[in-house]
């Protein structure tokens, strides 16, 4: 028995605790970690979720913050979608800013859907709620250096150590639902080869701004300009997330207060359009912007989902969506698994993820030279991003094709 597995002696901190067993053990708690615990316990499957951050910490973590209709339906249907979350509000169109025009694009009434807007840490606190206090779900947080263990076994495992106590903990398993992103244990416990990754870079970063400012305008606008691209979307009636196109590798300390509000005047002006509000910057990070698949989303009996099996780069809103789909997915897998014995699920979860993941990844892609086009230096590209813009925004039966996409409607060809 290796050391991790030993019942602990009388010893203090870097000892080990007895092994403990559960059905499944999720590690990360992210909004497809969350989904798929609340899912398990309600289908009475015992499962453990692993997260290394605090309780406070996820709770609080901006991130995405917009919601595809379908994906809150979903988990409406499943119980999982509380009074804030189904009162949020709904956005159903974006606009474009070009050349000093303003391009208005309909996609709700063109797809009969619409985005709600609800940022990412307001849903995990939902979840968490749900799952530890609502439910009396196992969940481990501060839980350091988490490995994950024989995954090509019929019982695998996963240990961490403890922070209150410095003594590693371990819990066997049937299944590890690896949720924990591209840099966790998750991935890193798949052997080299074991799985393909594909990566596309975008070649541009984007300064990623949370501001303390009411939002300037009722919608999504994208500003599409020679210096760089520029997004403003709304997170509160007090908060903001602008985002700045910028060279890769960038540092947030070239862009003190007054470049930012400088650029996103410059970038956003249009004809009409009421003036940036500016307020106190409260986060800026750089964002290297590249997409990334993992094919296949399952090694032996760890299922990959969420950040850790794909990565779409925070154009077209898509990431946290994609999230939702896998834990749905995987959620029902692992029922009919241990309610009725059947394995197809799990057998087929992977390439039933990677329909929709690859088209968000194509229209992200499509998106993508749209909002970079202009910037890019290359007039062919950007007259092609001018001559896209305008089909969508102008032609009834192309944009009903791009709403369709962007709002999820369509994504599992």
């Amino acid at each position: 028995m290796v050391p991790e597995e030993q019942e602990a002696s009388a010893g203090g901190a870097g000892s080990a605790t007895a092994p403990e067993s559960a059905s499944v053990v999720v590690v990360g708690a992210g909004p497809a970690g969350l989904t798929l615990a609340n899912l398990l316990l309600a289908e009475g499957i015992d499962c453990v979720v692993v997260e290394a951050e605090s309780r406070e910490f996820i709770e609080q973590l901006p991130r995405a913050g917009f919601l595809e209709e379908w994906a809150v339906r979903a988990l409406e249907r499943r119980g999982l979608a509380g009074p804030a979350l189904l009162g949020a509000p709904a956005q159903g169109d974006c606009e474009f800013r070009m050349g000093g025009a303003r391009h208005l694009f309909r996609y709700g009434a063109l797809s009969g859907h619409r985005h709600i807007v609800y940022p990412q840490q307001y849903l995990v606190t939902d979840l968490v709620r749900a799952y530890a206090d609502g439910a009396g779900g196992d969940i481990r947080f501060g839980a350091r250096d988490v490995a994950v263990h024989g995954i090509r076994t019929e019982r695998p495992s996963v240990t961490w150590t403890d922070p209150e106590t410095g003594r590693v903990r371990t819990v066997a398993c049937d299944f590890v639902a690896g949720c924990d992103g591209a840099r966790g244990s998750s991935r890193s416990a798949i052997p080299e080869g074991g799985v393909e990754v594909f990566r596309h870079d975008l070649g541009v970063g984007w300064l990623a701004l949370l501001a303390e400012a009411p939002p300037s305008a009722e919608r999504v606008v994208f500003g599409l300009h020679p210096q760089g691209f520029a997004a403003h979307m709304a997170r509160s009636p007090q908060i903001t997330r602008y985002y700045l196109e910028c060279p890769q590798g960038d540092s947030p300390d070239n862009w003190p207060h007054e470049r930012v509000w400088s650029e996103l005047r410059t970038r956003l002006a249009a004809h009409g359009a009421d003036p940036v509000n500016e307020g106190e910057v409260i986060e800026r990070r750089v964002l290297d912007m590249h997409n990334y698949v993992v094919e296949p989303m399952t090694y032996g009996r760890l299922h990959l989902a969420g950040d850790a099996a794909h990565l779409v780069a925070p154009v077209a809103a898509k990431g946290m969506n994609l999230a939702l789909n896998d834990a749905l997915l995987l959620a029902d897998a692992f029922r009919a698994y241990y309610r009725e014995g059947d394995e197809s699920g799990l057998e087929g979860y992977s390439d039933a993820c990677l329909r929709r993941v690859w088209q968000y990844q194509d229209f992200n892609r499509w998106v993508s030279e749209i909002v970079h086009g202009p910037s890019c230096g290359d007039p062919f590209r950007a007259g092609v991003a001018a001559a896209r813009l305008r089909r969508m925004t102008r032609s009834e039966r192309a944009g009903r094709a791009v709403a369709a996409l962007y709002i999820g409607s369509d994504a599992d060809h």
